[in-house]
């Protein structure tokens, strides 16, 4: 192992080496969750057509400026437009239109009046309408044409992700097609001659792996393909095996956890250290300070991250979570970081930037501990309690309450 490296001198060895996967064309329907290779353009404007924003009457303004309950003003109705129609009725002195939310405006129309500004509403009003208030504004419920983005306007950059509002826009502007980058394939392998399938007895000396589901549903928040989840137990051999299985899968990145320290038995060490592909390094972190990291011959990148849960869940966000969105091309990579205010004091380690499961509240804007246990990286029951990580520099001795912390918002 090397001499101690910062947080962001590791990062930066990771991310100097991340390639972006390859490109795609998918109908934009299919491409939730991915990320823009090349900017969605709108096909059409947003408002397609004047149309009107409220149920009510469309009318020429100048027919309803002066209406008043005192001085109600009685139209004809020549026409009823519900959503969907296409006609475009002319409207002449003394005459409106009902309409409904969405429909387009008659082009002889320039104000909408709701129905809730007339008398008698929707019961009786297909041959006339009384209007008891005047509209507040010219145009007032009319929603124009290309007020929102007009036909080749960029409605998503490149470079961000395809979420939920962002596919609605880009529907919305008619897009059909984006380009998009490919979902990473990633293999996720838990280390330890101890481990057990989720749901298995645990016996004395035999734990619940915890870290592999742990990393699968990672995996997939990142938008990255998990395409195998193994355990593998303390022999060199056996992570050369899974290594082996997972690139034939076409995996981009495996993850190992555990078999990366300095104990007898590391098999992740033991299957790459001296090969010149695999780096293992200590770096000024808890917890995490265990760190492997390289690229194959294939290009497949590997991550040796350490085997208790906390650290799994730490190193995952601060180095493998970055570079799986680093290969997708996204703009940003890092997580929301925003300054807390302790309501709990505690210890941290000496000499490396820890990184604490903590729990926050949001409108008070404190932070505190999730576990009351410390911050032993095998707690992984804080785990559950924890939204967020309160980041404590290197030289900072002691957290007290009221001091600002520095909060990686996680979920």
């Amino acid at each position: 192992m090397t001499g101690r490296r910062t947080v962001e001198e590791q990062l930066d060895r990771v991310l100097g080496a991340i390639r972006l996967v390859g490109n795609e064309a998918l109908p934009v329907t299919d491409a939730a969750g991915r990320t823009l290779a090349a900017p969605a353009v709108a096909a059409h404007d947003i408002p397609l057509f004047d149309n009107s924003a409220m149920d009510g009457f469309a009318v020429r303004g100048a027919d309803v400026a002066e209406a008043s309950e005192e001085n109600p003003v009685t139209l004809r109705v020549v026409a009823d437009l519900p959503a969907g129609v296409a006609l475009d009725p002319p409207l002449g002195s003394g005459e409106a239109a009902r309409i409904m939310t969405g429909s387009p405006t008659p082009t002889d129309a320039d104000v909408i009046v709701p129905f809730e500004d007339t008398a008698g509403g929707l019961a009786d009003s297909l041959d006339g309408v009384t209007v008891l208030r005047a509209p507040a504004k010219p145009g007032v419920f009319v929603r124009h044409r290309g007020a929102d983005l007009h036909a080749g306007d960029e409605v998503v950059p490149a470079g961000e992700r395809l979420g939920p509002f962002q596919l609605a826009a880009a529907v919305a502007a008619g897009v059909a097609e984006v380009w998009v980058t490919r979902a990473p394939r990633v293999a996720v392998a838990s280390t330890g001659s101890e481990l057990l399938a989720p749901g298995e007895t645990p016996t004395r000396g035999r734990i619940p792996d915890s870290n592999g589901p742990l990393l699968a549903q990672l995996v997939a928040e990142a938008d990255a393909e998990v395409v195998l989840v193994a355990r593998v137990p303390d022999a060199a051999d056996a992570v050369r095996t899974v290594t082996a299985e997972a690139t034939a899968l076409g995996a981009d990145v495996i993850v190992f956890t555990g078999g990366v320290s300095a104990g007898a038995y590391e098999p992740v060490r033991g299957a790459f250290d001296g090969g010149g592909q695999v780096e293992f390094s200590a770096v000024a972190m808890q917890p995490g300070k265990p760190q492997a990291f390289g690229v194959l011959d294939d290009g497949c990148v590997v991550f040796g991250l350490p085997g208790n849960p906390v650290s799994v869940a730490v190193s995952f966000e601060v180095f493998v979570r970055p570079a799986l969105l680093a290969m997708q091309g996204r703009t940003l990579i890092h997580r929301l970081r925003s300054p807390f205010t302790a309501d709990a004091s505690w210890t941290p380690p000496p000499g490396r930037r820890q990184y604490l499961p903590a729990v926050v509240d949001l409108a008070a804007r404190t932070v505190r501990p999730a576990t009351a246990g410390g911050s032993g990286s095998h707690l992984a029951g804080g785990l559950a309690r924890a939204h967020a990580f309160a980041i404590v520099p290197a030289e900072v001795e002691s957290v007290a309450v009221g001091d600002v912390i520095d909060v990686m918002l996680v979920g």
